[in-house]
């Protein structure tokens, strides 16, 4: 295996598009409670590996919100989360269905310029990226980037996670010439919205470090990943 195929390999890894979870953010009514619990006990079980038990309290925040009928966004939402699990697990068959019922629900309660479809078209086009059909990611992942654009400001981290996925879709296709931009903002914005020491910001110094070492420029290239190492010895990582 040559350097250049070793580093496009860690980068993609690192450069994964990430996908967004979702948790209920608003007060809940009694009626809301048993949802809201199965759903962020589902999210804690995800972030720390407990898949199964994640699925299992998932598809119950999916029945308890299906009782606030087919187009609520507390459904568009645990749908959304459920489909993250998949996906994560490598079951695409069963994450897409859920991620198109999920963005199809937030379209039509919230409107499409709505931050939470933003998040759903970027989770979508992160599933298309993975398998490898950029034709469909790329138009999502642009749109997606629009509405947290507007809706947010061109300064949120939101957007700068959108550009680094953007970019990434081109560094894999090895179109260097449109993700090189990209990166450089999204790591601008991290760096500004987050703090030079945050972990986004070493993410983003490693993508664009390696996008440096595909361009012939390894001495840009290491600073920016010495850089990155100091920011993960920090946090201990």
């Amino acid at each position: 295996m040559n350097l250049r195929r070793a580093a496009s390999q860690v980068s993609r890894a690192i450069a994964a598009a990430l996908p967004f979870l979702m948790l209920s953010a608003l007060p809940v009514t009694a009626q809301e409670t048993l949802w809201k619990t199965y759903l962020d006990e589902g999210v804690k079980a995800y972030q720390t590996g407990r898949y199964a038990e994640a699925e299992k309290l998932l598809k119950l925040a999916i029945a308890e919100a299906e009782q606030f009928g087919p187009s609520d966004p507390r459904l568009a939402t645990s749908l959304n989360n459920l489909a993250v699990l998949y996906r994560t697990q490598g079951d695409y068959a069963k994450a897409e269905p859920l991620y198109k019922r999920a963005l199809a629900i937030f379209e039509k309660a919230l409107g499409p310029q709505h931050p939470d479809v933003a998040n759903s078209l970027n989770n979508l086009a992160g599933l298309y990226d993975t398998q490898g059909d950029y034709a469909k990611a790329e138009p999502l992942y642009k749109r997606s980037l629009a509405i947290f654009e507007k809706a947010l400001g061109p300064e949120h981290p939101d957007v700068a996670t959108s550009l680094n996925n953007l970019a990434a879709l081109y560094y894999t296709q090895g179109d260097y010439a449109k993700a090189e931009p990209l990166y450089k903002r999204s790591l601008a914005i991290s760096e500004k919205a987050l703090g030079p020491q945050h972990p986004s910001v070493a993410t983003s110094l490693e993508n664009y470090g390696l996008l440096l070492q595909a361009t012939s420029r390894p001495a840009e290239a290491q600073k920016l990943l010495d850089r990155a190492a100091a920011i993960r010895k920090g946090q201990g990582k």
